[in-house]
């Protein structure tokens, strides 16, 4: 039998950029002013924030990368204690819960980066 590898940190890491742009486009759709008869100028009212859009993108990006980390560290030894004692279930889903949180806590100070606006 073939054993699968498992994956590499670096495809967790784009995962999470590649969150953290989608986030980013999604929150300056949402927050982009109405459209405008002079397009110019809301052009350059977005632009004058791309600060607060970078640092909203970089918060979840960067957060989704450390919990993608963590989740293939905590989710390996997981696996490991289940198999040793199938009755460790419950509290390993909650350790890999909280792993996971650490992208939610990222959303969060990105939408209040965002709110700040």
């Amino acid at each position: 039998m073939k054993r699968t590898q498992p994956m590499k940190r670096w495809v967790w890491g784009i995962c999470g950029v590649m969150l953290g742009f989608v986030a980013l486009g999604t929150i300056m759709l949402m927050t982009m002013p109405e459209a405008k008869a002079d397009a110019a100028s809301s052009t350059n009212a977005m632009l004058a924030h791309w600060g607060y859009y970078m640092a909203a993108a970089l918060a979840t990006g960067l957060s989704s990368f450390g919990a993608g980390i963590a989740v293939s560290q905590v989710g390996a030894a997981a696996i490991a204690a289940i198999s040793e004692k199938p009755e460790m279930l419950g509290r390993v889903l909650i350790i890999v819960g909280l792993a996971e949180g650490i992208a939610i806590y990222g959303l969060i100070i990105s939408f209040l980066i965002i709110s700040r606006i």
